[in-house]
């Protein structure tokens, strides 16, 4: 990747469109501008300009221009828009006239908001927020998303950081002045006790649930013996013929799963093959084991089958899914009684649903961390046990240090360049 380069890209959706927007970003962004419209507007004035090819001085299309000067720009640098009308036709004459003007280049994925990350206007969690953002389909999520892009785990890491900032100097005054009597030690109770109220702190985030559920959904399984009403139940609940149904036992023979927003929070109904005695038919019994593996690993399981021979799982609904059926199997009293067939019921279960879901998920109304996030939290959580139970101010000087690493590699002052190229990746071109 060449950061010197000027970079362009379109940063609004797939032509054709009402308008199109093309961000160019660098040092000569202004002069290509220049070079297609003429006289520059005035900085964060849009202004209207007839863009022409430098070389044939060919009419491209009328116009907004918008300057952002660097550094109060979106990328730190001086980005130039062009709002353009957003024919596909339109689109491709401003980028090859643009590509075509010395020093500039098409953009990587993701490279607006890496340079917007180099140059110090957000930090590695922001842009992880902003990735979240981007790909959030539902409400829960882009909550969530937000919180972390408008930097509010980033606000706490600082906290803490400068906490560990001023205990660290306390133990090296110790370590400097440790004959004077005005000089706290390292083991004295104000530092362990700030050390350990941060190490709490960080283990009640990271009790909470992870970012990974609430991005990839929380998985909810259908699961009972054949014929027992899973694909139509399945159907019911995301409303269109997802799954194939059938008077024949052992229609549903492998996995089926279907993407659902149920009240803002993210799903993944699983349909399952039916379960029952070993069969003699080798892929129904591989279709089988794979139904008892994603009882396993299931969120929630909806159990449609006979009462007492539902799987043992922490989060289980069980459903009576045949209520308008005179033959149908036994069930408990619990079991939420619906007919897919009518719709009778089946309001229930999807509250039923969502508030089991509510458990499982962060706060709505907060951030929610990582997998890499976690990773790096439960390193400093394990640097700051450490350095409570230490006596020696050398030792609890150097668990200090390695927390403010942590700390650090959470907002990105210490990145490798692997972790980069992966987080950004995940960005389009022309963010």
């Amino acid at each position: 990747m060449r950061s010197a380069d000027t970079i362009f890209a379109l940063s609004s959706g797939a032509p054709p469109a009402a308008i199109a927007i093309i961000r160019i970003s660098g040092t000569e962004a202004f002069a290509a501008v220049e070079h297609m419209a003429g006289e520059l507007p005035l900085p964060r004035n849009a202004s209207l300009r007839t863009l022409r090819d430098p070389e044939s001085r060919e009419t491209l299309d009328d116009a907004l221009v918008l300057l952002f000067p660097g550094p109060n720009s979106a990328t730190g640098e001086n980005l130039a828009e062009l709002h353009l009308h957003g024919g596909r036709a339109v689109v491709r004459a401003v980028e090859r006239t643009l590509g075509a003007i010395p020093g500039l280049r098409q953009a990587e994925a993701g490279e607006f908001t890496r340079r917007a990350f180099a140059h110090g206007r957000m930090d590695l969690n922001e842009a992880e927020g902003l990735a979240d953002l981007l790909s959030a389909e539902t409400e829960w999520q882009r909550r969530a998303a937000t919180r972390m892009m408008q930097g509010s785990f980033s606000a706490q890491i600082e906290t803490w950081r400068s906490e560990i900032l001023k205990l660290s100097a306390m133990v090296e005054a110790d370590l400097d002045f440790s004959d004077e009597d005005d000089v706290e030690s390292a083991g004295n109770p104000h530092i362990t006790d700030a050390i350990s109220i941060m190490a709490q702190s960080i283990s009640t985030l990271l009790d909470q649930p992870p970012a990974e559920k609430l991005r990839d959904g929380l998985r909810v399984v259908l699961g009972g013996p054949p014929n027992s009403g899973k694909s139509t139940l399945l159907n019911a609940l995301v409303g269109r013929d997802a799954a194939i149904v059938s008077e024949i036992a052992g229609t549903t023979r492998d996995r089926i799963e279907v993407p659902l927003a149920l009240g803002g929070v993210p799903l993944l109904l699983v349909d399952t093959a039916g379960v029952h005695d070993e069969s003699e038919d080798q892929i129904e019994q591989i279709g089988i084991d794979r139904a008892r593996d994603a009882f396993s690993a299931a969120d929630i399981l909806l159990w449609l089958g006979p009462e007492g021979e539902a799987p043992i799982h922490s989060y289980l609904i069980e459903i009576d899914a045949k209520s308008d059926v005179s033959n149908r199997m036994g069930k408990s009293e619990i079991a939420i009684s619906l007919s897919a067939e009518t719709g009778t019921g089946l309001s229930e279960l999807k509250s039923a649903i969502v508030d089991a879901a509510r458990d499982m998920l962060p706060p709505a109304d907060s951030f929610a961390v990582n997998a890499r996030q976690r990773a790096l939290l439960a390193a400093c959580r394990e640097e700051l046990r450490n350095a409570v139970q230490s006596i020696d101010g050398l030792v609890v000087a150097e668990h200090l240090r390695q927390v403010r690493l942590c700390f650090d590699a959470l907002t990105g002052r210490a990145a490798t360049e692997d972790m980069l190229d992966m987080l950004f990746g995940r960005f389009c071109i022309g963010k």
